[in-house]
C-alpha cells in the first residue's frame, strides 16, 4: 500500500466492496445529490407553515425576524414568502397599476421650498423599537436635521422642524409652502 500511495482505510474499503459486489464494485457510486446547500431542511419548513399558522398577525418579514430571533436559526424574508405561497397560505394582494408622470407636477427650483419629514423605525436587538424622524429639502437632498426618539410622536417631527429651521437659518414664518410626509417601515434585526 505504501509503494502505491494508497491509505491503508481506502485500501480496505476497496477490498470490502470488491468482496460484497466484484469489480463492479470498484466502480464510482453514482453521486446523487440528495438537496441544494442552501435549502431549508423538510423540518425547518414545516416549523415555517405552524408559526404562519400560530401567528397570522405576522408578515412574511416580521415573521423571518421572528424565527431568527426565537428560534435560532436563519430564514430569509423570500423564502418564508414562497414557503406560505406554495402552500396557499398567501394570496396575491389586489392593487392598482399608476404610471409614473414623466416629471414632477411641481417641481422645486431651490432650496427650501419644499421639506419632507420622514419616520423610519427599527428593531435593535436587546434594546426595542426606535424611530428615526428626519427632514430633507427636496431641491437638494439634503438632511437638514434627524433625531433618533423613543417614540413616534408629533412633538417629536416638531423638535426635529425646529431643528431644521435653526440648521438652515429660516424664521418661523419662512417655512416652506407645503411639507410632505412619507413614513417608511422597516425591521433590521441589529
Amino acid at each position: 500500500m505504501k509503494e502505491l500511495g494508497i491509505n491503508r482505510s481506502t485500501f480496505y474499503q476497496w477490498y470490502k466492496r470488491y468482496l460484497e459486489s466484484g469489480y463492479d464494485g470498484l466502480a464510482d457510486p453514482a453521486y446523487r445529490r440528495t438537496s441544494a446547500w442552501n435549502q431549508l431542511p423538510p423540518t425547518e419548513k414545516g416549523r415555517v407553515v405552524e408559526l404562519a399558522l400560530e401567528r397570522p398577525d405576522l408578515s412574511c418579514r416580521e415573521l423571518a425576524c421572528y424565527i431568527v430571533d426565537n428560534e435560532g436559526w436563519f430564514v430569509s424574508e423570500s423564502t418564508v414568502y414562497r414557503i406560505l405561497k406554495s402552500r396557499g397560505l398567501i394570496t396575491t394582494p389586489a392593487y392598482r397599476l399608476q404610471e409614473a408622470a414623466d416629471q414632477f407636477y411641481n417641481p422645486t427650483t431651490a432650496p427650501n421650498q419644499l421639506w419632507q419629514t420622514d419616520f423610519t423605525y427599527f428593531k435593535i436587538k436587546t434594546w426595542g423599537w426606535y424611530y428615526l424622524s428626519t427632514v430633507l429639502d427636496d431641491y437638494s437632498r439634503y438632511i437638514l436635521a434627524w433625531e433618533l426618539c423613543p417614540g413616534m410622536q408629533a412633538t417629536d417631527v416638531e423638535r426635529t422642524m425646529q431643528a431644521a429651521l435653526k440648521a438652515s437659518s429660516l424664521r418661523a414664518d419662512q417655512r416652506p409652502r407645503c411639507c410632505r410626509t412619507m413614513v417608511q417601515l422597516t425591521c433590521l434585526g441589529i
